[in-house]
Parts: structure tokens; sequence; C-alpha cells
């Protein structure tokens, strides 16, 4: 009988695990003999991997959060040393987390084959980084053909596979159905907030966001508010942020897809949800702000002239951008108001999202990783 193969994979926030998730069920169908062992959460648990360690305390928000964090990062990254030495994996996969898995992957130090799935934004900010990938990362397996391009023209082996939001990115639940279960009005505009997935972000980003709803439903009062609540954080939190402004909105639990697909419009905490909703082919605008000092350190780092991957992705500005200084609640009204009101504009946008979803490959992502993945594995063992 074959020896069942065993692979240790390292994610460390939401948008990670549902990635993860999705690789691991692709892994799994061309060969269910594969066991993984994972630092992750809830996708990674209903892909029917083994939950080394959860994801729900790793997520950081600025320099001063990772600060806080470092005992934590210190001591599981000798805990997975530990695992790594006791059993013997085939592999060990990175999913993006990148501050936690180059380091990890530096201490592994290609005992076993270390590949990278879901690249750290290199290209963006950072780009010294790229010495600790060459040095020891087997593979990097990346989402958009322009890190592809971005690697090999530094000398690092990588292959583009798409984008599997393409297969996630799509809604559970019939509109109407969804409309009559949060009681909402089929007669009014509906927009939704997608305030992030981290406790600090809707700490800062809702109540910005809610001010905002408030200005735009003073202007137009034929509409109404949804929030797309992430399923990784507590309901209280969103039900505090909300109850201090006089705004009817409703929370909508771990459905973002079907928030967007009931959407006319959406404000968007910048990250990957901003690809989700030009894949569900809504207008929207862009919102960010964390602390100044975490604003102030991090700004001269960033190369890009844009936040939102959409608009780094198109090469251009195609969605509105307010950020830090800028994401002022009047200044994002006025630009929701009037793209809700000019449906020339939107639909503009529109066309130019629709260029950004072409451009992230064909469906299937995720098995193409997959057979990346074993093919690299299969080549090692026999090499």
């Amino acid at each position: 009988m074959e020896e069942v193969k065993k692979i240790f994979l390292v994610c460390g926030e939401p948008s990670g695990d549902l990635l993860a998730g999705n690789l691991v069920k692709a892994v799994k169908k061309i060969n269910p003999a594969i066991k993984f062992s994972c630092v992750g959460g809830a996708h990674l648990r209903q892909a029917g991997a083994e939950i080394f360690y959860d994801i729900k305390d790793l997520a950081v928000f600025g320099f001063f959060d990772v600060l806080k964090k470092l005992p934590l990062f210190f001591s599981l990254k000798e805990e997975i040393l530990k695992k790594i030495e006791a059993d013997k994996f085939e592999a060990i996969i990175f999913v993006d987390f990148s501050g936690f898995n180059l380091r990890l992957a530096k201490a592994i130090n290609k005992r076993i084959p270390a590949i990278y799935y879901v690249s750290p934004q290199l290209w963006a900010s950072r780009e010294n980084r790229i010495k600790s990938i060459k040095n020891f990362i087997s593979k990097m397996i990346v989402l958009f053909k322009f890190e592809e391009q971005f690697y090999q023209q530094r000398g690092i082996r990588a292959e583009w596979v798409g984008h599997p939001l393409l297969d996630l990115a799509c809604p559970t639940m019939d509109k109407k159905q969804l409309l009559e279960t949060y009681q909402l009005n089929v007669s009014k505009k509906i927009i939704a907030l997608l305030p992030g997935s981290r406790k600090q972000e809707i700490r800062i980003l809702l109540p910005l966001m809610l001010k905002a709803a408030g200005i735009i439903q003073k202007e137009m009062p034929n509409v109404q508010f949804i929030i797309a609540k992430a399923p990784n954080l507590d309901m209280q939190l969103y039900q505090e942020e909300c109850g201090k402004f006089p705004l009817e909105v409703k929370i909508v639990e771990g459905k973002t897809y079907d928030c967007l697909n009931i959407a006319d419009f959406a404000i968007v905490c910048s990250g990957t949800a901003t690809l989700e909703t030009a894949i569900m082919q809504k207008p929207f605008l862009i919102a960010y702000k964390t602390n100044w000092l975490n604003y102030l350190l991090y700004r001269p780092q960033v190369k890009v002239p844009f936040i939102g991957i959409v608009n780094i992705v198109a090469g251009r500005k195609i969605v509105p951008e307010f950020i830090q200084y800028g994401a002022r609640p009047e200044k994002i009204a006025k630009a929701a108001l009037e793209l809700i009101k000019n449906p020339e504009i939107s639909k503009q946008m529109l066309a130019d999202l629709a260029q950004v979803k072409n451009s992230l490959g064909d469906t299937g992502a995720a098995n193409r990783a997959a057979c990346v993945i074993l093919d690299s594995l299969s080549r090692t063992r026999q090499a």
C-alpha cells in the first residue's frame, strides 16, 4: 500500500484561509490520500485539513500590533519547527502572511520543499524580501500574470495559475430569498458596506462608513444599507459600532458574495474584498485608514501609486480611493452619490472592472495550483 503523504500549510488571515481551503480541496480531489496539517481556520477545517493551530489570534493591523504579538509569533514558529522535525512532511506550503512565513522559511532552510502560494506583495513594498524567496523558497505559485514576470525577471521560478476567486466569488442564495430573510425593501437601492475582516479595521473603518452612509441617506432617502460581516469576528463588535449611529442597517453574517449580489453599490475596505467586488461586477469605492503612526511608518515603503488591487491590476485608477487623511465621510459620501446618480460613470467603471476580471485568467486556478504542487513534489522525489 502506498505510504500516506503529508503536507504542512501555513496561512495567517481569513483571506488566506479561504484560498488555502480551496487549494486543499483541489489537492485532495486529485490525491485523497494526502494529509494536511495546517496553521489555518474554518475554511481549511471544512476542507478536511487538521488544524495544528487556529489563526483567530494571528491577524495583525499595523506595526504596533505586530510588536504586541511578537512573543506569540516566536512561540508558534518554534512549535511549527518541532512539528516538522517530528513528522515526515513532503513539503510546506506558505499562503501569503509574509512577515511570519518568510522567517519560518529561513528557519526551515529547505530541509523540505517550500512552496509559496499567494505571493507577498513585494512589487508594492519591501522588495528586499526577494532575497529570502530566492534563498529559501523552491517554487512560487502566483495569482496575477504581472507577478510571474516580476519574479522571473529576478531569477526566481514562478508559475501563474490565475486567480481562485473567479471560482469562489459567487452568491449562495437567491436574491429574493436574501431580501426576504433580512427584510429589505425591494423598491429601495442597496448599498453594501464591507469594512474588512480584522477587529481593528471594524473599529476604525465601520464608523467611517456609517457616517458616510448617514450623509448619503440624507441626500438620497430611497436607499438602504447592509454590512457584510466577517464570520471570524463577533457580532457584538458590529452591533456596538452600529449602535452609535441613528441609521437602520442590516448586518449579514458570512455572506459577502450574496451582499454584493443584491447591492447596487458598495463601499469597500482595501484588500481582497476589492477584487471580490470587481469579480461580482458592482460599482464601488475604496476606503482605508489606520492609526496615523502606522501610516507614517508604512507609507514610505509603498512603491505603487494605488492601494486597491483592482487599480494596480488595471494600471490606472478605475475605482476611487479614499486613504488615511483623504478617508473622510463627506468625501466618501460625495463620491458615492456621484457614482450612484450618474449611470454613465458607473457603466464605465463596470466596463473597466470587466477588463480586470478578464485579466485574472480562467476559472480552475486552485486545480492548476494543485497540479503544479503535486508535479513539483513528484519531481523532487525522483531527483
